[in-house]
Parts: structure tokens; sequence; C-alpha cells
């Protein structure tokens, strides 16, 4: 059976990949924009903007260095102002100096309601929170509303759209760490086996798998407690910096991604690690030797 694919139009308003971006796809009523903080008031001529919609800010902790992200929405009012307004009064305020960059989005023909946004915060949150990619900086927790079942259904049609734009716009925050976990329960239902890759010492004992991203270390994997005493400064750094992922017995409580193979084996053993050679299959081989085939 062919592949199916998709057509996304970027289009770069000012003619610079680092400017602002609208994005739509062939045969959705979305449309999504991606304005850089200082770029919001290039914005004043967009109809889209007055309208209702959700949007992003995304940014980074300058003391931990992580991604961060905040989740909203903007009513049409009546004065003509919606989204863009919205992110003018974050701009403008100074517990929100963190972001870099908004994406703001909304509907060609202007459909979006107070029901509609509603849902769309609440479920963009809560999908933020699962993925774990960046730390989401909502202090509430936004009421989904009531809908029909027929409304939420395209809602979350609605919702898929927004992640592929996101994702070719270089935001996952809304896929997993452990991009293969759907992947997964397909092979399961076909009785198959994902192959997973594993790090064994006498001090530690991880199951882990390489993504996209990185390499992902999977949850209830057992990490050595204490470091070695030529363990380098940056593992150092990333077991402080997972340091409440980490329980009292050295337990790994959620899946955690890392750059490499060798960063996450450092974490696992917390010592300096060659993880093309620790890591290794079910069968023995190594990462080294299974990428080579």
């Amino acid at each position: 059976m062919a592949v199916k694919g998709q057509t996304i139009t970027l289009f770069l308003m000012d003619e610079d990949v680092s400017g602002r971006i609208k994005c739509t796809i062939a045969g959705w009523t979305g449309v999504v924009y991606k304005i850089p903080r200082k770029d919001l008031d290039s914005c004043k001529d967009r109809s889209h903007l007055k309208q209702s919609g959700v949007y992003f800010l995304f940014g980074n902790n300058d003391q931990t260095d992580e991604k961060v992200i905040y989740i909203g929405q903007a009513g049409a009012r009546k004065n003509g102002e919606g989204l863009l307004n919205r992110l003018q009064e974050h701009k403008r305020n100074p517990e929100k100096d963190y972001w870099t960059e908004a994406v703001a989005i909304t509907t060609t023909d202007d459909t979006f309601g107070a029901t509609e946004i509603s849902y769309l915060e609440n479920r963009f949150r809560n999908l933020a929170l699962e993925a774990n990619r960046y730390v989401v900086k909502n202090g509430n927790d936004p009421s989904q509303g009531h809908i029909s079942e027929e409304k939420e259904s395209e809602l979350e049609k609605f919702i898929s759209y927004v992640k592929v734009v996101l994702g070719t716009l270089g935001y996952k925050a809304f896929v997993p760490v452990d991009e293969n976990k759907e992947k997964q329960q397909k092979i399961e239902e076909t009785g198959e086996e994902e192959p997973l890759l594993f790090l064994k010492t006498t001090k530690a004992s991880a199951t882990g798998r390489t993504t996209s991203d990185g390499f992902v270390v999977l949850k209830n994997s057992s990490l050595a407690l204490n470091p070695t005493k030529s363990c380098p400064k940056p593992i150092k750094v990333l077991r402080e910096k997972y340091a409440d992922r980490v329980d009292s017995k050295g337990m790994l409580l959620e899946d955690t991604l890392f750059s490499s193979p060798s960063a996450a084996a450092g974490f696992v053993t917390y010592a300096s690690a060659n993880g093309l050679i620790m890591w290794t299959n079910e069968t023995g081989k190594t990462l080294k030797d299974v990428e080579s085939e």
C-alpha cells in the first residue's frame, strides 16, 4: 500500500527562516503563526490574529537551561482584538520574560468559540505534561468545559494537525520522550517484539532505545547510586538535573531523554561511559555493531 503523504505550506512572512512563519495544511481549516517575540508589533495587520484561538509561549529557563512552555487561550473581544492582543499583554508582563517565540493557532473561517478554545487549552496543557519535554509554566489546570462527543472528535482531529505543524516547526512539546510507545503498541498487537537496548553492570541495570531526538532511558531502570572517582562533571550535572526522577534506591521514575547513547550510559552508571559499546541488544550485540549492519 502506498504511503500517505501530507502537504504543509510554510510561508516565510519576512523571507527569513528565523522570522514570522504562517503554516497551513491542505484540506485543513486551521492556521498557525510562529512569531518571534520581537516581531509581535509587525502582526497588527493580520486578521487571523484578531480572532479567538490558543497559543503557546516557548522559551528557556536561564538558570537550568530547561525548555519551557506556557499554554493559553484568547477570545475575540468587542474591540476586535484577540490572539495578538493577548500575546502583547504577555510581552508587557515582567513575570513572563522567559519566552522568545509564540505560536498562535486559530482557524481560517473564525469558528472557535469559548467552548472550543477551553477544550484545546486543557488538552494541550495535559499533552505537554504527559510528553514531559518542556517545563509547563501554567499555574492552574484550565477547565475542559462540556462538549458533545461529536465536537470532541472534531477537536481531537484538529489537535493531531497542530502536532504535525509544530513538529515541522521544530517543536515536539506534545510528543512523548519515548516516541516509540505508539509503535510498540502496534507491534504488540501483531505479536512481534520491538528491539530494546540493555545496559548491565554490577551496580546498574537499564533499558533504553534510540529515537530521532537522541537516546531514551526507560522508566524502572536501576541506576548506580554513587559516582565513580573519575566520573566526569557533565555526568554529575545530569544526575543533579534529574535528581527528582530517581528514588532513594536508584530506580528511574520516568522515561528520560539524553542527547546520545554515551550520555545515557554515563547517567545510568554514574561514570564515564561509551554508550556504543555498553548498550547491547537482546542477543548481546553492541549498539555500535547494530548501527554498522
